[in-house]
C-alpha cells in the first residue's frame, strides 16, 4: 500500500492578490458641503488669475504656467497676447519671437518650442480651434493633465478639477483627498466634493491655497473652516467671518 503524502509544512503558498486600499474620506458628506459652501459665500465667482483673451491664448498661458507664478507669465504674456492671439499668429513669430516675450519664465527656450510646436498641431488637426475633450488636449505638446482640465473648465465651462500644487497641498495637508501623485489627489477629489461645487471647486482651492492655507506657513487664523479642517498642522480652531471677499482683480490692475 502506497504511502499517504504528508503535505510539507514549509510548502510555498500563493499570496493572495492584495485588495487596493481603500479610500476613506476624513469629512462626512455633511461637512464637505458646509466647506465649499463656505467658500461659495466667501468667493462666489472665483476666477483663474491667468491672463488670456480666448480659448489658445488660455492653452498658451496654462502651458507656460508650469513651474511658474500666474502674475510672472501674466507680465510676459501681455505684450505677446497682443500681437499673437492665433495659432497662425504665433507660429510667424516663430521660437526665437516667442523667447523674446517670454525669457523671464522659467524654462522658456522649452516652453517656446512646445509653443510653436502646439501651433502647428493645432493647425494641421484642428482646424485652428482648441478642442475641447481631455483625450485631444493632452496629445498637444506641453499640454498634460492639468492644463487639459483648466482649459476644459475654464474656457468651454466643462466641470473639472485640475490638481497644481495648491490643490495638491490643501487634499493632503487637510486630509481631503490624500494622494501621492496628482491624479490621485485628483480622483480622491472628485469622491467627496459636492456635486453642485465642482464646476467653481478648482479655483475655491487654488484660491484658498494661495491666500489662506499656504505652503509654508497656513493663516489658519483667516480660515473660514478652521473648525472643520483636520490637518495636522492646524493652529486655529476658530472660523474667521464669513463674508464675500471683494472682487478679484486680476491682470495688470492687480500689480
Amino acid at each position: 500500500m502506497a504511502n499517504p503524502k504528508i503535505k510539507s509544512s514549509t510548502a510555498t503558498k500563493t499570496a493572495a492578490p492584495r485588495k487596493p486600499k481603500r479610500f476613506k474620506p476624513a469629512y462626512s458628506k455633511e461637512e464637505m458641503v458646509e466647506i465649499f459652501r463656505r467658500f461659495s459665500i466667501q468667493r462666489p465667482e472665483p476666477k483663474g488669475e491667468l491672463e488670456h483673451v480666448n480659448p489658445f491664448t488660455l492653452v498658451v498661458a496654462v502651458a507656460l504656467s508650469a513651474q511658474a507664478t500666474d502674475a510672472g507669465v501674466n507680465k510676459a504674456t501681455r505684450a505677446l497676447f497682443r500681437i499673437a492671439d492665433t495659432p497662425e499668429k504665433m507660429l510667424a513669430l516663430g521660437e526665437e519671437g516667442v523667447i523674446a516675450h517670454i525669457k523671464t519664465i522659467g524654462l522658456y527656450r522649452n516652453k517656446a518650442k512646445n509653443v510653436i510646436a502646439l501651433c502647428r498641431m493645432l493647425i494641421d488637426e484642428f482646424g485652428s480651434e482648441v478642442p475641447k475633450t481631455r483625450e485631444e488636449l493632452v496629445r498637444l505638446p506641453g499640454v498634460g493633465r492639468k492644463t487639459a482640465n483648466v482649459v476644459m473648465s475654464m474656457a468651454f465651462g466643462i466641470p473639472t478639477l485640475a490638481v497644481d500644487t495648491h490643490v495638491f497641498r490643501i487634499g493632503n495637508r487637510c486630509l481631503m483627498a490624500p494622494g501621492k501623485t496628482p491624479d490621485e489627489v485628483e480622483e480622491q477629489f472628485l469622491k467627496v466634493i459636492p456635486e453642485q461645487y465642482l464646476y467653481h471647486a478648482h479655483h475655491w482651492l487654488i484660491l484658498h491655497g494661495r491666500y489662506t492655507c499656504k505652503a509654508r506657513k497656513p493663516e489658519c487664523e483667516h480660515c473660514v473652516i478652521a473648525d472643520l479642517c483636520r490637518s495636522p498642522e492646524k493652529t486655529f480652531d476658530i472660523p474667521a467671518p464669513l463674508v464675500e471677499l471683494p472682487p478679484q482683480i486680476i491682470g495688470a490692475a492687480a500689480q
